[in-house]
């Protein structure tokens, strides 16, 4: 278990599933924000959240609706306010994940640096496998050094087919990191 895994379930409002083109995903909010995005069977997925199933919900429905437009290939950001609960140094690892852009990638010890822990990769690439919000805190584009197809909670095929899928989108994305609202 993590900080996040520990604490999201007791702290979540409301959770709806999405059906995303590379499997299920469960979205969980708390009054601060999306919370979780989790793919099934990821790893460092949460035990169940007990919080109500609520497919109405204006936020959990703005999140589906802007990850069905990123699986379709549109180049809107996503803007949703997330309550990404960890410590102080995963929050600070998934803030720095924010700001990659679409079709980039980047290595845990560039984050590391970038964070003024320049011995940290190791440290950075756990911080990175718990990030709570899936596909939005974009882990998925942070490889080893040298460019090395590392982990992915989610799975690796998924992680290449993120990453492919932005590739293709990527020259009209270029200069453009997310623009989300961290709590």
């Amino acid at each position: 278990m993590s900080y996040a895994t520990d604490h999201i379930p007791m702290r979540c409002t409301a959770q709806m599933r999405y059906a995303s083109p590379l499997g299920p995903l469960l979205l969980a909010r708390t009054e601060g924000g999306l919370a979780g995005a989790w793919f099934d069977a990821q790893k460092h997925h949460p035990a169940a959240i007990d919080a109500p199933e609520r497919d109405d919900d204006p936020l959990l429905q703005r999140a589906a609706q802007q990850l069905g437009a990123y699986f379709a290939g549109s180049d809107a950001d996503f803007d949703l306010p997330l309550d990404l609960l960890g410590t102080p140094f995963q929050r600070a690892v998934w803030k720095e994940l924010l700001q990659i852009e679409r079709g980039a990638t980047t290595s845990y010890g560039d984050i590391a640096r970038r964070l003024g822990k320049p011995s940290a990769s190791r440290a950075v690439g756990a911080a990175v496998g718990r990030n709570p919000v899936s596909i939005i805190v974009p882990c998925h584009r942070v490889l080893g050094s040298g460019g090395a197809l590392t982990g992915y909670a989610g799975g690796l095929d998924r992680k290449t087919a993120l990453l492919s899928l932005e590739q293709a989108q990527a020259p009209a994305r270029r200069g453009r990191p997310a623009q989300l609202e961290m709590h």
